[in-house]
């Protein structure tokens, strides 16, 4: 194995209570909505970046923009947002379907102490285009990946994330006056957990349960 400057190190060994406890972590990364306004610890966030940043990334182009947002007027924005999209939604469905989406809680804007940002730069000079010249996508699969090592790596530490779809992507993008080159991927909020649950909300309000891997697995 090979170190970053180079030089060989000695092989990692993830012992079995390791691997027990990392499918925990998996388990346990629960989609937040319901957050404590506590903050966290000063240096904290800072930390979950750093190891978010170890991501892989097509052509080693790391194509991930953060943007913390902390102002008032850019959240309520975001919020207002929010709001339009969650109630055009819900005109989407039918009766039933309806009023149960009425009642679930899909973001946690208002309590979350964290707001993230993350976009894709879909022309970014690093990496050369290595990687991505027939699947320019893949600069967007990246920046998930990078999302995902976050998620994983606040729950490790008791943080928790849940993401916001139901935004306008341009609207997100000129509230925070970000580069045109930039595409929204995801909004995050981030905070403690108010209440803890392995099991999915949407499971638990009988939107829609998990199904088996087999249903989704093929061979060619």
């Amino acid at each position: 194995m090979v170190g970053e400057a180079g030089e060989a190190v000695e092989k990692p060994e993830f012992s079995l209570e390791f691997q027990q406890r990392f499918e925990t972590l998996l388990r346990w990364r629960r989609d937040v909505r319901r957050f404590r306004t506590d903050p966290l610890p000063e240096g904290t966030l800072d930390h979950l970046l750093q190891l978010a940043d170890l991501a892989p990334s097509v052509g080693n182009s790391q194509p991930w923009r953060i943007v913390v947002v902390d102002s008032k007027a850019c959240r309520d924005r975001i919020i207002a947002s929010f709001e339009a999209e969650n109630e055009a939604a819900a005109r989407q469905y039918q009766s039933e379907k309806a009023s149960l989406y009425r009642q679930l809680k899909l973001a946690g804007l208002k309590e979350a102490p964290v707001h993230l940002a993350i976009f894709s730069d879909e022309d970014p000079e690093q990496g050369a285009g290595l990687g991505r010249m027939t699947m320019p996508e893949t600069l967007a699969y990246s920046t998930v990946s990078m999302i995902h090592t976050f998620w994983l790596a606040a729950r490790a530490e008791g943080v928790g994330v849940g993401w916001v779809s139901i935004l306008d992507p341009q609207q997100v993008a000129r509230t925070l006056q970000v580069d045109e080159s930039w595409r929204l991927v995801a909004y995050l909020c981030v905070g403690y957990p108010e209440e803890e649950h392995v099991d999915p909300e949407l499971e638990r309000v009988r939107w829609q349960a998990r199904t088996p891997l087999s249903s989704r697995l093929f061979h060619r």
